[in-house]
């Protein structure tokens, strides 16, 4: 066998992987990059962030459109070229995928387009045959769609995240399994593209995660858009029918049958680190098959780091990008190591109303007994937004109770994923609510509403 030794070898290729191989490249260091996809790109370029908010655009325009009449701009027909629709998506990911797979083999890296497995703690054999051993490796595999829980549900055929951006042809209706950011993102963008949907969800509202109240303006807004959606069920069976598919479960003490042509699994997805051989490199796995890392990403082998959503515990890219790039300073220098800091964690969930998030929320600091005060203010009594036509959402700021510093916000409302980094700053500089109130904001705009619960706290 071909042995080649390197300083790094980063073994998955997405946004994580890419990070820490420029960082080890960086420091001087050489790095192997090894990437057992067939496409190059990882989840969040070929079939998570960038597909579906490229999706999530066509849907708003056709909304915008069906919507314009209120201002007295008729449309007599707005036609829907589906095809065409995933066709313009396909054309913006190919050229993302473009620019990592040149950012991968532009010649810093030696770049394996191979699966890899451990064979002991410094030494991978790729499925070439060839090995390769690192002084240092950094795990980012990402994830992988979390199996069916109802074995009927995979007699039957569902769809997930990764086939529903190829489809072809709208189902005439879907029945969404699955509350969460990326089942609701799903929800809405069939349902804008003409789809009948009907949303089950297990726990009692959507965004099992949330605050309550961020999580019912949400579910306010799809139902008054004309989604179904069912909180707090128990699903019982799933069978195949004469028009299409059932799902049968248990709401309020009833019997609920839905009938659909298609069934979407929103369910989750789980660490892609089958098949890596971590037993042979001593690496530990937690109860839910992440792998086991410390605050400074570092594995159970010290000289092994993993980052993404194969180590949790959150499955955002930016995050992922952050911790790969944390573990693989801590592996240049470990002198002086640097822990992951999450104070400052951001979370957008990209519906319209958007969802977005940073710090802490009311349920959290409730649950370790801080004492915080809140305040709020709606979007339909906030000018610009009542322009926009902003019927539902509102912004939240959480204070600490004794110094006024921002512990957290949400933003339920039009542009919420851009709203929400104006406290992201804020809260970066520790800033209290007064601090951000004294900040000039321009009239009329979107983010001058931050500016009424901050002087409501302050």
């Amino acid at each position: 066998m071909n042995t080649d030794a390197f300083d790094a070898i980063v073994i998955g290729g997405g946004s994580a992987g890419y990070a820490a191989a420029r960082t080890f490249h960086s420091a001087g260091w050489t790095v192997a990059v090894v990437e057992g996809s067939p496409a190059i790109g990882g989840l969040c370029i070929l079939r998570g962030c960038m597909p579906t908010k490229a999706l999530l655009h066509g849907a708003e325009l056709r909304q915008a459109i069906e919507e314009a009449r209120i201002w007295g701009i008729h449309s007599q027909r707005v036609d829907l070229d589906f095809e065409r629709l995933i066709a313009r998506k396909d054309e913006l990911i190919a050229d993302f995928a473009f620019h990592r797979r040149r950012q991968l083999t532009d010649g810093r890296f030696m770049f394996f387009q191979e699966t890899a497995r451990f064979i002991d703690s410094h030494t991978v054999e790729l499925s070439g045959g060839r090995c390769l051993t690192g002084r240092h490796f950094a795990i980012t595999t990402g994830s992988i769609l979390a199996p069916s829980p109802l074995v009927q549900l995979n007699e039957v055929g569902y769809l997930t995240s990764d086939t529903a951006l190829s489809l072809r042809q709208l189902p005439s209706s879907l029945t969404v399994l699955g509350g969460g950011p990326v089942a609701l993102e799903f929800a809405q963008f069939f349902h804008r593209m003409g789809t009948r949907v009907t949303v089950i969800q297990r726990s009692v509202h959507v965004l099992r995660d949330v605050d309550v109240d961020v999580a019912h303006e949400l579910e306010a807004a799809l139902r008054h858009e004309g989604m179904t959606i069912y909180t707090g069920t128990e699903i019982t069976s799933v069978q195949a029918t004469a028009h299409g598919k059932a799902v049968m479960f248990r709401h309020a003490g009833s019997l609920v049958t839905v009938e659909s042509a298609e069934i979407f699994n929103g369910l989750g997805r789980v660490p892609a680190t089958a098949g890596l051989g971590l037993e042979a490199a001593k690496v530990k796995l937690e109860k839910s098959g992440h792998v086991h890392t410390d605050s400074y990403q570092r594995t159970s082998q010290h000289h092994i780091i993993a980052a993404g959503d194969c180590s949790g515990p959150h499955e955002i890219v930016h995050i992922a990008i952050q911790q790969a790039e944390t573990g693989a300073r801590n592996l240049v220098h470990p002198g002086k190591l640097y822990p992951m800091d999450y104070r400052l964690l951001v979370s957008v969930v990209f519906t319209e109303p958007q969802v977005a998030m940073v710090g802490s929320t009311e349920r959290s600091l409730s649950a370790h007994g801080i004492s915080y005060r809140v305040a709020t203010y709606p979007f339909n009594d906030h000018g610009k937004s009542m322009i926009l036509g902003a019927r539902h959402g509102f912004v939240k700021l959480i204070t600490a109770a004794e110094t006024g510093e921002i512990l957290g916000a949400a933003c339920v409302g039009p542009q919420g994923g851009e709203l929400i980094h104006e406290i992201v700053v804020a809260m970066s500089q520790r800033m209290t609510a007064a601090q951000l109130a004294a900040v000039p904001h321009y009239h009329p705009t979107l983010a001058e509403i931050w500016t009424y619960p901050a002087e409501e706290l302050a």
